[in-house]
């Protein structure tokens, strides 16, 4: 059965960074669920419906495990799985659809998630030219 809630959040500090991270159009995606069977990292999880719990209305990415390998976005056959440059991360999190009272419930996770991940990213390439 597929995940329908990210897991927790890591403390440890990410050690590899990956120049792109998938983010799923939220309006596009009917939650066939074709990206989370070929997630290698079960980073992609199941949004349930409002009305109906027990039905995924589409699937989201946990941007903290994404490793950017691009099967998912591959694998989707309604083109709804956007590879985004890591910078620009929260930036597509923030304006990826959905129902607005989930993205509105879930800003901090979703959106502050992406922008501490891609703030991180760009930390590491500064450091690195050092």
């Amino acid at each position: 059965m597929p995940p329908t809630a990210p897991p927790p959040a890591t403390a440890k500090p990410r050690k590899k960074f990956f120049k792109e991270i998938a983010v799923i159009n939220a309006d596009n995606c009917t939650g066939c669920d074709a990206c989370v069977e070929v997630c290698p990292v079960d980073c992609i999880y199941k949004v349930p419906g409002p009305e109906l719990p027990t039905l995924g209305t589409f699937a989201d990415v946990d941007v903290e495990r994404c490793i950017g390998c691009q099967l998912c976005a591959k694998w989707c056959p309604w083109d709804a799985i956007e590879m985004t440059p890591t910078d620009k991360l929260a930036d597509a999190v923030a304006n990826k659809g959905g129902p607005p009272e989930y993205v509105e419930k879930n800003w901090e996770r979703l959106v502050g998630a992406a922008h501490a991940l891609a703030t991180a990213y760009i930390e590491n390439l500064a450091a690195k030219k050092k």
